[in-house]
């Protein structure tokens, strides 16, 4: 079975992007923004491609060891043999919230979005992409922020009781009980 661009694994390619710019913004067309359009797909040749691509933008026209398109590269050689093991780790730490942006907050944020907009894509600067920003950091007052600026761009510059941020509230919420 394929690996999913899930909300974990693309935290991972930002992750490697943000190694490779010194930035905390991924960069416009760059290796997330790439990923994020094939968001909860399998992780296919045009996938790894388009990663590619945005790599590349970034570096200058240069694939980098251990950068983007080697941590999807990675995920990919990775998923087969240990899918029940990657299975079980996502479920225990969905159970102790972390007050941090992990991939558990993160996939609770999509499907938060995915039940506002009806699409099982992320919306390009909506509040999935917003919490990417901020992945596997503290939820933070900024990081709140920008997941409203996400959630008020899906919903034409209302919050949703129980959307998005609200998920994320909820997850800084119980890390502190």
């Amino acid at each position: 079975m394929a690996a999913n661009l899930t909300s974990d694994n693309l935290s991972k390619i930002t992750d490697a992007e943000k190694k490779l710019t010194g930035q905390d913004e991924p960069v416009k067309g760059g290796p997330t923004a790439q990923a994020q359009k094939h968001a909860n797909e399998p992780i296919t040749r045009q996938a790894l491609h388009d990663i590619t691509e945005g790599e590349k933008k970034i570096t200058g026209g240069e694939r980098v060891k251990g950068g983007p398109t080697s941590t999807a590269q990675s995920i990919l050689s990775k998923s087969n043999p240990n899918q029940s093991s990657q299975s079980s780790q996502t479920s225990s730490t969905s159970q102790s919230p972390t007050g941090t942006l992990n991939s558990s907050t993160i996939s609770k944020i999509t499907e938060k979005e995915k039940q506002i907009t009806g699409s099982d894509e992320p919306v390009k600067g909506g509040p999935t992409a917003q919490a990417q920003k901020h992945a596997n950091q503290p939820i933070t007052s900024e990081a709140l922020h920008d997941i409203t600026e996400g959630e008020k761009k899906i919903t034409g510059g209302e919050r949703v009781k129980g959307g998005p941020t609200s998920a994320a509230q909820s997850e800084l919420g119980k890390s502190r009980s």
